[in-house]
């Protein structure tokens, strides 16, 4: 595959004035992090294709994703909580394992069947990773039954797949899609690659047997509800038709720090996505041949998916226990009367009232 770079994302793309847009507002971060300290990590459960199995959850602080430093997504700002400079050091990155197992040594029963592992951009970018951190990552956690690798279609080569395989890993590959029409992606959510690129990055994860768990984004900016729920419904659809792309997690937009989203919410131009119009997509799509899931962020906050503030702990709760059990009857189990305020939006916003209701 080609060998990307900010700039020629921004050649003859359309995506410049965003670019610009973009780099002026994370220029306003102004917090620093230790390169030898992991961003997050979580123990917690998930479904894969082989069941339930207890996870655990790594966003290793790297140098940030490359894109981003272009620009980048207009929601996105995990690049803000990025060590400056542009890399870390392997012996960094694996003082950042360490943190990880002893977290998990504190709050998970034992060894965790599942490890996922996000970097704020691409795992397989060797920029990002070197290629000896990721061979001894693999050899980390080879004693596990999967392991899931966040990564744009660009880096997705079966020779980087083949360290985490070779060791005996259910292998996947966390794309962020976060829509399968590729005009709402480069217009709405400013993302330079097109849904043919995921195909091939599918592909590629095929030939080596590694699996795809495509990231997809609901309500980008510049969508109303209903045109948001409708090309959710529809990229769902696309993905699970997709070879090796075997589960489809819905992310409902939250408003995140030195990002276009931020901005836009700020001034009354933006409202995270109902959580009812999350669980109508689970419904709607809850056929396909795939696992659909999603993990609402920040859920019940203003800045995050929410609807009146006194379901939305229920409703999330019915997603999460659709999450698990892939049946859509859990969402019989609750009802608000802001459902029917979200219904009034469904069939009146367009772009030129949205908002419609806040």
């Amino acid at each position: 595959m080609s060998e990307p770079s900010p700039e020629v994302y921004e050649q003859g793309r359309g995506m410049d004035a965003h670019n610009a847009v973009m780099r002026g507002i994370r220029a306003k971060k102004d917090r620093t992090y230790d390169p030898h300290e992991p961003t997050r990590v979580w123990v917690d459960e998930d479904n894969t294709p082989d069941g339930v199995r207890e996870s655990l959850t790594i966003i290793l602080n790297t140098g940030g994703c490359r894109w981003a430093r272009a620009g980048g997504c207009t929601m996105c700002g995990y690049v803000a909580e990025s060590v400056e400079g542009g890399s870390v050091s392997h012996e960094a990155l694996m003082d950042q394992i360490g943190i990880c197992l002893d977290h998990e040594a504190k709050h998970a029963a034992g060894p965790c069947d599942l490890v996922k592992i996000y970097t704020s951009g691409s795992f397989l970018d060797e920029r990002e990773v070197p290629a000896e951190t990721r061979a001894a990552i693999a050899e980390t956690f080879s004693g596990r039954e999967r392991i899931v690798v966040e990564s744009l279609p660009d880096f997705v080569e079966r020779e980087r797949l083949a360290d985490f395989r070779d060791r005996g890993l259910a292998t996947d590959v966390a794309i962020g899609l976060e829509t399968a029409t590729d005009r709402v992606r480069r217009d709405c959510v400013n993302k330079y690659f097109a849904f043919a690129d995921f195909e091939a990055a599918c592909a590629e994860a095929a030939a080596i047997g590694a699996g795809v768990k495509a990231y997809l984004l609901l309500k980008p900016p510049f969508l109303t509800e209903p045109e948001a729920v409708s090309d959710m419904i529809s990229s769902v659809e696309r993905c699970a038709a997709v070879e090796a792309c075997h589960t489809v997690s819905m992310n409902p937009c939250n408003v995140q720090r030195y990002t276009m989203v931020d901005e836009l919410f700020f001034h009354g131009g933006y409202r995270p996505p109902w959580l009812w119009s999350v669980a109508h997509v689970l419904r709607e799509t809850a056929e396909v041949d795939a696992l659909v899931i999603s993990d609402p962020v920040g859920h019940g906050s203003d800045r995050g998916p929410h609807n009146c503030g006194e379901c939305d702990d229920l409703v999330q709760r019915a997603i999460k226990d659709f999450d698990l059990r892939q049946d859509p009857s859990v969402f019989e189990q609750v009802s608000c009367a802001c459902e029917a305020t979200w219904e009034t939006v469904m069939t009146r916003e367009t772009a030129y009232n949205a908002p419609l209701a806040r």
